[in-house]
């Protein structure tokens, strides 16, 4: 998995961020295959800033809490991974301090699989999908949502500037539970 945001994780806070976004190889980025909304925004921070790779912009809300961004795919996909990049040195009060990261077919059955909260997070803030069984490493899904239930110093509109969300690379040859990395062991891996 990804290196962990310095995380002193006491019952769900996470403390600090990264400076640099380091992934493990065997993840890769799924949010390209991802149709992408919001609650709320501003005129100019719209979804699109979360995800354009520029850490100067960003999404800001605009209305009541809880602020929401959804992620739905066509089809069920496996995820193991939530990075967020949120700065409380420039954005103080529009950072987030709650997060709560529910999963489900749609809307109508979402349920909530994983609650954290933030502590002057600066940096790239890395949250596993994984369980607390140490055999649940990913969530197999249609949705991800993304729900800001608060910010730091109360405030009310939230900055976010950027997420990715990772999955594991799945096996290229299908229905075998080994991964080859060789040509040669390609070669002999099906019988005819």
């Amino acid at each position: 998995m990804a290196t962990e945001s310095s995380e002193s994780e006491e019952e769900g806070k996470i403390r600090g961020g990264n400076d640099k976004l380091i992934i493990d190889d065997d993840l890769r980025e799924m949010g390209k295959n991802a149709a992408w909304s919001v609650s709320s925004c501003k005129p100019g921070n719209g979804v699109t800033t979360l995800r354009d790779d520029n850490l100067e912009t960003y999404w800001q809300s605009d209305g009541l809490q809880p602020h929401l961004i959804n992620i739905q795919f066509q089809k069920k996909v496996k995820l193991q991974l939530v990075v967020l990049y949120v700065d409380f040195k420039l954005d103080e009060s529009y950072t987030p301090s709650k997060i709560s990261i529910r999963a489900g077919d749609g809307f109508h059955n979402l349920k909530e699989i994983k609650s954290v909260e933030l502590v002057k997070p600066t940096g790239w803030v890395c949250l596993s999908l994984s369980g607390t069984d140490p055999r649940e490493t990913f969530v197999n899904t249609f949705m991800l949502q993304i729900a800001i239930l608060s910010n730091h110093l109360n405030g009310r509109d939230t900055h976010i500037r950027q997420i990715k969300v990772y999955g594991p690379i799945p096996n290229p040859i299908p229905h075998q539970p080994f991964q080859f990395t060789s040509m040669e062991f390609l070669t002999y891996s099906t019988l005819r």
